[in-house]
């Protein structure tokens, strides 16, 4: 990756857009069992076994929050890897706290 890319307006961009899937699917940020379950699914989806859902909008949304929380982590993982430091705003980190916590139960570690 070049280190002419803005790691920190992809970021916000992607937070932006991730806060508007939220508000499309009625998630809750601060309700910890409804973003651990929004986490789990979005773990153990499986894009090519699963059809685009162009005629359920809110399945879209769905599909598409589990895109943009990809993008997200290939945003900081380039960032790190040019040594600069990337955060998400609020919500990925939200999002990303319970993606986390919800992998390592699905691995039996805590940390």
């Amino acid at each position: 990756m070049s280190v002419f890319e803005n790691y920190g307006r992809e970021a916000s961009d992607l937070e932006r857009e991730i806060t508007r899937k939220g508000i499309a699917l009625g998630i809750d940020w601060n309700d910890a069992a409804a973003v651990d379950e929004l986490a789990r699914a979005a773990l153990d989806f499986k894009p090519g076994a699963h059809a685009y859902p162009h005629d359920n909008p809110r399945e879209r949304a769905r599909q598409e929050l589990f895109g943009l929380a990809q993008l997200m982590l290939q945003v900081m993982t380039e960032s790190a890897e040019e040594k600069m430091l990337t955060h998400g705003g609020p919500v990925w980190k939200i999002f990303g706290r319970a993606l986390w916590r919800v992998w390592q139960t699905s691995q039996g570690t805590k940390s």
